[in-house]
């Protein structure tokens, strides 16, 4: 799998965990639309380790908790 997959599918849960959609990341984190939209269609390859803060920020995770998710064991490239 690769990284950016199991960061994508990490955030799926955590938002669905949380109740989150894009719009209350835009909404309450001011994180662009557009932005969310493109990570999540899976129009970037990569996702800045800023963006990813302001996001778990936004739904009070810490990388930590993050990162801390057997997903991350599958990453092979």
């Amino acid at each position: 799998m690769k990284l950016i997959d199991a960061v994508i599918a990490r955030l799926q849960v955590l938002m669905k965990q949380k109740g989150a959609t894009i719009y209350s990341l835009n909404r309450e984190g001011g994180i662009a639309k557009s932005t969310l939209s493109q990570l999540f269609n899976r129009k970037q390859e990569k996702v800045s380790l800023n963006l990813l803060y302001d996001i778990l920020s936004t739904m009070d995770v810490t990388l930590k908790d993050f990162f801390d998710d057997p997903i991350f064991d599958e990453v092979n490239e």
